[in-house]
């Protein structure tokens, strides 16, 4: 089926309308100009904008790069991934082979070793226990905690302090005196 237009068909001709509009509007059209910028200027813009990308882009792409396949290894070392060092490998070779086993690396850090545990009791790197272990034992900081406390004590008595702050000081002290002992012979 052709479509006609003219007095064969019970539309309108416009055809001879459309062009003399399309030819107005192209005789009506301002002059176009391509920069702001004109002269100097514009080879001035032109040669920082060059800088830019060959130098800036380039930088911050290498940039994103590099964090987006160190992610894995955070999340690995957030999740206290008992496998992180292998992870860690995983990821610094996916930076050479651009990025294929990049996939591969995030699985494993979100991934549940449920095989590690059952080979090895545990499903937390070897360095969760021992932080938790420091944390736990917490004589390091209670040490320090009185010797400040002892030292207060001392430049408090050389200046003259008062008798309420020198009481709160000794009543910390003897607070935390008796769980000093405890936690050395747990040693």
């Amino acid at each position: 089926m052709q479509m006609r237009y003219g007095a064969d068909t019970d539309q309108p001709s416009n055809v001879p309308w459309r062009a003399i509009l399309c030819a107005a509007a192209c005789l009506a059209a301002l002059p176009a100009h391509a920069s702001l910028f004109k002269g100097e200027a514009l080879d001035k813009v032109a040669s920082v904008l060059a800088l830019v990308v060959i130098v800036v882009v380039p930088i911050v792409l290498i940039v994103l790069f590099w964090m987006v396949h160190v992610l894995p290894e955070k999340i690995a070392h957030k999740r206290h991934h008992p496998q992180r060092d292998a992870i860690q490998v995983l990821c610094l070779l996916s930076l050479f082979f651009g990025g294929m086993l990049w996939p591969l690396a995030w699985l494993w850090a979100y991934s549940k070793p449920v095989l590690h545990k059952l080979a090895y009791g545990t499903d937390k790197h070897d360095d969760y226990h021992a932080e938790h272990a420091a944390a736990a034992d917490g004589s390091a900081d209670l040490r320090a905690e009185v010797a400040d406390l002892r030292g207060s004590v001392e430049s408090m008595l050389e200046k003259g302090g008062t008798a309420d702050e020198l009481a709160a000081i000794r009543d910390r002290l003897a607070a935390l005196e008796p769980r000093l002992p405890a936690q050395a012979e747990t040693r």
